[in-house]
């Protein structure tokens, strides 16, 4: 009787020590499908089809264009045109990368380009600016961040759509690329001119 019992007891005894590894497994499986699809810069914007937030930021001071200071980020600036708003900064390694396509973009003068400078030293985003060239009509500095924190931005680099009327109708998060530029910014940009 003892062998017998004994016996009906190894198979319970081994499924209880492998049915953790088969959870594991089947988690980790589960884990791994699930975060290689989709496309992280996708992050869905509540913002998206509202309008810009209504806020002020003063100019990177210092920062000139043809002997004229370059002004600050000022709402009112939005109506009535199609704007490309990027959140930058000089310590963002991002932002390097992608500052040559926004000096491409800028040739471009059916939308402005508006920077929001974030948490930087002026001295440093000056230098930046200077070292890649100003791609921007208009550069707000959010020195504490609470402006890109209205914008709902995530992390620098991100990159907004505005539209004429000062809807947000797209959202870039991380850098513009050679293939987000060609792919996705480009046909936002001709969605919203139109």
């Amino acid at each position: 009787m003892s062998d017998s019992s004994t016996s009906a007891a190894r198979p319970r005894r081994t499924l209880l020590m492998v049915l953790p590894l088969l959870v594991f497994l089947a988690l980790a499986l589960l884990f791994w499908f699930r975060l290689g699809s989709g496309d992280p810069s996708r992050i869905p914007s509540a913002l998206i089809g509202h309008p810009a937030p209504q806020t002020t930021l003063p100019p990177l001071d210092g920062l000139q264009e043809g002997g004229v200071q370059v002004p600050g980020l000022d709402p009112a600036a939005f109506k009535g045109k199609v704007s490309l708003v990027n959140v930058w900064a000089s310590w963002c390694v991002p932002c390097h990368d992608e500052a040559p396509l926004l000096t491409e973009l800028a040739k471009d003068k059916r939308f402005q380009i508006v920077g929001i400078n974030y948490k930087d030293a002026p001295d440093n985003a000056r230098r930046f600016l200077g070292r890649y060239g100003n791609p921007f009509g208009r550069v707000g500095l959010d020195a504490n961040g609470r402006a890109s924190i209205e914008w709902g931005v995530y992390g620098v680099p991100e990159t907004f759509v505005v539209g004429r009327e000062g809807t947000i109708v797209y959202k870039l998060v991380g850098p513009i690329t050679p293939e987000n530029f060609r792919t996705v910014l480009l046909p936002q940009l001709e969605r919203a001119l139109k």
